[in-house]
């Protein structure tokens, strides 16, 4: 039987030992950085261009290192080619403050 999936009240959550994320991305930035929320998406800067996903490759790269994984435990979902994004980062060693912060808030809802 399949697991039903919970519907995204936020831009992240758990799913066993994955984080899904919903992402808004932003190509051809002056620095790689993750922003605010912005409503149900986190808000992802890049600095490479959006030309044939080079700037997702580059965002899962970024995302590898402060999630403290390898780039292949991150999966693109959907929007490869698109600012909307979800992605799903498996086991995550690390989270960012924006992230520890968010799922704080999930717990205490």
């Amino acid at each position: 039987m399949a697991k039903k999936k919970q519907a995204m009240t936020s831009f992240c959550q758990w799913e066993g030992d994955i984080l899904v994320l919903n992402v808004l991305g932003k190509p051809s930035s002056k620095q790689d950085v993750i922003g605010k929320a912005k409503g149900p998406q986190l808000k992802i800067s890049v600095t490479a261009s959006p030309i044939a996903g080079k700037a997702t490759d580059h965002m899962v790269r970024f995302l590898a290192k402060e999630f403290s994984v390898a780039n292949k435990d991150i999966e693109v979902v959907f929007g490869r080619f698109n600012v909307n994004k979800q992605l799903r980062i498996k086991a995550p060693t690390k989270l960012p403050a924006v992230i520890n912060k968010q799922l704080a808030e999930n717990i205490s809802l």
